[in-house]
């Protein structure tokens, strides 16, 4: 079986919301200030240890409008890499190939994909789907970018549920940025 890993620029505020310049906030692209090679590095390795992403429809419209343009290592493996989209809605989608729609129940979808895949499973932004994924007590691993910076606002990667879902602390990577990476197991 195959673990789930999500991983989510945040900001100190708690937002996912927008963090590469997508329209829908105020402020949007609002980790641009942050970058540096370190937490480049950190993110391309999570993508070569992955053997696949899982995305919400948004994201992946998002993700399929960017990534196919950029060049390089990085683009290459994540082009290249199977994609999975648990969508109700989406019927055509943009040729980003490999692509492979996810269709009824997010839950059941996830879970018989994480039943089929041996490889992890790597989750990027698609706030609503982690939301669904973390109060069913699928998500293996979090791993939380903390951004310093408030931008008052926005998607948050938690339901309100009111459920308690219990992870321990495995890892924490500070960046030469000032962002902080906290890695969470599921306890």
């Amino acid at each position: 079986m195959a673990p789930l890993i999500v991983s989510e620029f945040v900001s100190l505020d708690g937002v996912i919301e927008a963090p590469g310049g997508e329209p829908t906030h105020p402020h949007t692209a609002w980790t641009t200030d942050y970058e540096s090679g370190d937490r480049e590095d950190f993110k391309f390795r999570e993508v070569l240890e992955a053997g696949s992403l899982l995305l919400g429809r948004v994201t992946y419209e998002s993700f399929a409008g960017a990534w196919p343009h950029d060049e390089g290592d990085f683009a290459d493996r994540v082009n290249g890499m199977p994609k999975y989209v648990v969508s109700s809605t989406l019927t055509d989608p943009p040729s980003w190939s490999p692509t492979t729609i996810l269709r009824g129940d997010a839950v059941e979808a996830t879970r018989a994909l994480k039943e089929r895949e041996e490889a992890p499973i790597l989750v990027a932004g698609s706030g609503l789907l982690v939301q669904t994924l973390v109060d069913a007590g699928l998500v293996d691993e979090l791993r939380l970018q903390v951004f310093p910076v408030i931008i008052g606002g926005g998607l948050r990667p938690f339901s309100e549920a009111r459920q308690k879902v219990e992870y321990r602390l495995v890892e924490t990577t500070p960046f030469d940025s000032g962002v902080v990476n906290y890695s969470y197991r599921l306890a």
